[in-house]
């Protein structure tokens, strides 16, 4: 009986070292081009595509992160972004929310075809809809703007979704409550639903905010201007007809990652409640 604990707790401890390891290689993997990112934006330019392949060059070219700023206006290119991926994602959250709260809790004709056409926008690819978004931001002289870049896509179908089946999941009680109390539709999506919607709200928010922070098609053919450019077409500068600088490359694309990865985290615990909170849940 003791020699079959004793195998049980063997086989269990030699699972768990087996599962560890193999999270370990797993982890590894994903963050091994992170690690050659910024050893190859520490080497010097010309050792970068050196075919000796070494993780490490010959000193440290600390000189790459200085020409971020100075070869291209990057500081200004990352509050542009920061701004358009804040504006941008705080609409949607906006529009996300009071779509949502229509399409679960108000009855009116042809809502379930509606929302199925609603739905069918996520399928069209990005291609499909630049020259018409192109066309209707030309037409209203909002080429170039920030404007431009943030509008298209506030208005998009995922957070509707998501937010739309954890509505669907919540019991009506307090709703009926506030009703008999005299409240109506609008003082009810505030007062009651909203609250309950910080879970989920904050994952909605975090996934536009990192499509709105790697677009790079739309800002491409809508913006002319080094201004009012985006991380993704700030780092598309250093490439030009003399050849790319891949020492400064290297830099500016650690330097987004680093202020991408401040907001993640920032708002882990967020993710991580609107998780449990079932935010994928629903009928």
């Amino acid at each position: 009986m003791i020699s079959n604990t004793n195998r049980t707790r063997q086989k269990i401890s030699m699972g768990r070292i087996i599962s560890v390891t193999l999270l370990v290689l797993l982890g590894f993997l994903f963050i091994f081009p992170f690690i050659w990112m910024l050893a190859s934006a520490l080497k010097p330019t010309e050792e970068i595509l050196n075919s000796s392949n070494s993780l490490f060059g010959s000193r440290f070219a600390w000189e790459n992160f200085v020409s971020v700023f100075t070869a291209v206006p990057f500081l200004q290119i990352i509050i542009n972004t920061f701004f358009v991926a804040g504006i941008g994602s705080l609409i949607a959250c906006v529009v996300s929310v009071l779509s949502a709260y229509a399409f679960s809790r108000i009855e009116f004709r042809g809502r379930a075809q509606l929302f199925a056409v609603y739905l069918a926008t996520l399928v069209l690819p990005m291609e499909v809809l630049v020259v018409p978004l192109y066309i209707g931001a030309n037409s209203l002289g909002v080429v170039d703007t920030y404007a431009a870049i943030i509008m298209p896509f506030a208005f998009g179908a995922f957070g509707t979704f998501m937010l739309r089946q954890f509505i669907l999941s919540l019991p009506r009680d307090y709703e009926e409550a506030a009703r008999i109390d005299g409240a109506g539709q609008l003082r009810i999506l505030i007062s009651i639903i909203l609250p309950l919607l910080r879970g989920p709200l904050s994952i909605v928010a975090a996934f536009a905010f990192i499509d709105y922070w790697n677009n790079f098609l739309w800002p491409l053919i809508v913006i002319n201007s080094a201004e009012k450019a985006t991380i993704p077409l700030g780092l598309q500068m250093f490439s030009g007809e003399r050849g790319t600088d891949w020492g400064a490359l290297m830099a500016a694309s650690t330097v987004s990652v680093l202020a991408s990865l401040i907001i993640v985290l920032a708002m882990q615990k967020q993710l991580s409640k609107g998780i449990n909170m079932g935010a994928f849940g629903g009928r």
